[in-house]
C-alpha cells in the first residue's frame, strides 16, 4: 500500500469514527490532551537528547524550556478552559420583536472531525503538540506530519502518539517532501501547516483541490525598532538573547533593528558585551545551538560572504576567537550586518539564523514607512517609553501580533491568538480564538409560536407589511 493510500485510509477510518462517537464529550477531550502531557513528562530527556542529535547540537535546557515545557503550558490552558468555550453562545435575535415572542438564538461549536497537522523542525515538539490543545479542545482527531529535517525527532513524536492513541484517535506519518505533498492533498476538515512561506504555497494550492480551509503559521522578516527614549542597555540586552534563542532559527526572531543613528556604535558595542556574557565561547559552548543542517548553514554563510563582497560592515561576534572553518556541528558565530544595501539577501530573505542587519534612522517615521513597504511581517518589536510614538506605530502598521519592550514574548501568551497577516500567515490558534478556529460555529435559531407577526411578511402583502418595511428601512 502507497503513503498515500495508507493516508487516506486512516483518514477515511478517523471520520467515521468521529460520525460513530458524534460529538467528542469534554472528559474525553479532557482525557486526550492529559494523555499528551503524561508523555512530555515521560519522555522529556528523550525529547532534548533527540532534538539535540537532529540539530547536530542543542542545549537541553532550551529544548525543556521551549519544546517540553512551552508544550505542556499550551495544552494545561486548553484543557482549564474547555468547559466555558465549549457552552453554547447565546445571541440576540433579529427582530428583536421576535425575541419578545420567544424566538431564541444560539451558537454551537461543533468539532470539524479530523485536522491536519504538518509541523516544523525549529521547535519540532512544542510545533506539534501545542496546538493539539486547541484541537483536541475543539473535539476533533489529528493526523501529524512532522518535519523530516528533524527525523529523530519525528520518530520520537510517532512512538509517543503510539502508545496514548489509536490511529483512530490521531495518527503519525514520517517521511520527506513527497509524503508531505500526499499529506497536503487529503481531505481534512482542516489543515495547520507551520512552515516557510514558500512551501505555503504549495499546502494551499493542493488543499484547495479539496475545498480544505487552511491555517498557515508563516514567518517573514520581524522588525525591531528601538527609540530614542528607550532604556538602551536593556533593549540590546533582550534583543540579543531573542537573536540566538535557537540560533536565530525560529519564526518571530528579531529580522532586522533600527537603531538611532547617534547610538549604532553603542549598539555593536553592546552587542559584543551581552554576547560574550551570555557565551563566552562558542564552538563547544553546550548552550549555542547549532544551525539545522548543512544546507542552511550554507545558505547563512552565503547571506554574510554576499554582504561583505559588497561592501557592507560584517561584524562577528567571536569572543574567544574561535575557528569556525573545522566544525562537526554548523555553529556560527552572532553576526552584524549594518546599514547594508537593500538589494542584499539577507534584507530580501528571512534570516532564520543568528545573523542580525541594523539600520539606523533619525525620525521615527522613517522606520514605519519602511515597514510598510514590506510584506506584513509575523511580528513586530518596539523598545520605548513614550506612548504617542508607540502608540503611532502601532497605528500605523500591521503585523500578525507585537511585544513591547522585548521580542518573541507573545508567543508564549496562551490566552491570546497567535497568527500572521497576509504573506505572514493566515488564521490563529492559541486561546479561544484557536478552539473557534478548529470548531464550526454552527446558527440555531428556534422560531416563535406565534404566526401573527410572521404572516405580515408572507403573501398577500397588505398594509402591515409596508408599515413594518417603512419601520426597517431608514437610518
Amino acid at each position: 500500500m502507497s503513503n498515500f493510500d495508507r493516508m487516506k485510509e486512516i483518514l477515511e477510518k478517523q471520520k467515521q469514527q468521529h460520525i460513530n462517537d458524534g460529538p467528542l464529550p469534554v472528559s474525553v477531550r479532557k482525557d486526550w490532551i492529559n494523555r499528551c502531557i503524561s508523555s512530555l513528562i515521560k519522555y522529556q530527556n528523550e525529547i532534548a537528547d533527540a532534538i539535540s542529535e537532529d540539530f547536530g547540537h542543542r542545549s537541553k535546557e532550551s529544548s525543556l524550556l521551549s519544546d517540553v515545557a512551552g508544550s505542556i503550558t499550551s495544552l494545561k490552558m486548553a484543557k482549564e478552559n474547555i468547559d466555558k468555550w465549549t457552552k453554547p453562545e447565546k445571541r440576540k435575535v433579529s427582530p428583536a420583536i421576535l425575541g419578545y415572542l420567544g424566538a431564541k438564538l444560539k451558537i454551537e461549536y461543533q468539532p470539524l472531525g479530523t485536522v491536519g497537522v504538518i509541523s516544523p523542525w525549529n521547535f519540532p515538539v512544542t510545533l506539534t503538540f501545542g496546538p493539539l490543545g486547541s484541537i483536541f479542545a475543539a473535539g476533533n482527531r489529528a493526523m501529524i506530519k512532522p518535519s523530516e529535517f528533524t527525523p529523530i525527532t519525528s520518530e520520537l513524536m510517532k512512538k509517543m502518539f503510539s502508545e496514548e492513541f489509536s490511529e483512530e484517535e490521531v495518527a503519525v506519518f514520517t517521511g520527506g517532501p513527497d509524503v508531505g505533498e500526499a499529506f497536503s492533498s487529503l481531505p481534512f476538515d482542516h489543515l495547520l501547516f507551520t512552515g516557510a512561506t514558500s512551501i505555503a504555497k504549495h499546502v494551499m494550492r493542493a488543499a484547495s483541490e479539496n475545498l480544505v480551509p487552511v491555517t498557515l503559521e508563516l514567518g517573514g522578516k520581524s522588525p525591531v525598532i528601538i527609540s530614542d527614549n528607550s532604556n538602551f542597555d536593556v533593549s540590546v540586552n533582550r534583543i540579543m538573547a531573542g537573536k540566538t534563542l535557537n540560533a536565530g532559527q525560529i519564526c518571530l526572531a528579531p529580522d532586522y533593528v533600527f537603531v538611532p543613528e547617534a547610538k549604532k556604535d553603542n549598539f555593536i558595542s553592546q552587542s559584543k558585551e551581552i554576547i560574550t556574557k551570555m557565551f563566552p565561547t562558542l564552538k563547544e559552548n553546550p548552550d549555542y545551538t547549532s544551525v539545522i543542517n548543512q544546507r542552511h548553514f550554507e545558505r547563512l554563510k552565503g547571506y554574510i560572504t554576499e554582504a561583505q563582497e559588497k561592501g557592507a560592515e560584517v561584524i562577528e561576534i567571536n569572543p574567544s576567537n574561535e575557528d569556525f572553518d573545522q566544525q562537526p556541528n554548523h555553529k556560527i558565530p552572532p553576526t552584524l550586518i549594518i546599514n547594508p544595501d537593500e538589494d542584499l539577501s539577507v534584507m530580501k530573505e528571512e534570516i532564520f539564523g543568528p545573523v542580525l542587519p541594523v539600520k539606523t534612522y533619525s525620525d521615527i517615521s522613517e522606520t514605519i514607512n519602511y515597514i510598510n513597504s514590506k510584506d506584513r511581517p509575523l511580528g513586530l518589536y518596539y523598545f520605548g517609553e513614550d506612548t504617542k510614538e508607540m502608540d503611532s506605530v502601532l497605528k500605523n502598521t500591521t503585523s500578525g501580533g507585537v511585544t513591547i519592550n522585548d521580542v518573541v514574548f507573545h508567543v508564549a501568551q496562551d490566552n491570546a491568538p497567535f497568527g500572521g497577516v497576509g504573506p505572514s500567515g493566515t488564521g490563529s490558534y492559541h486561546g479561544i480564538e484557536g478552539f473557534k478556529n478548529f470548531s464550526h460555529a454552527k446558527t440555531i435559531y428556534t422560531q416563535t409560536k406565534f404566526d401573527s407577526l410572521i404572516n405580515i411578511f408572507r403573501p398577500p402583502y397588505g398594509s402591515k407589511a409596508k408599515n413594518a418595511l417603512k419601520m426597517q428601512i431608514k437610518p
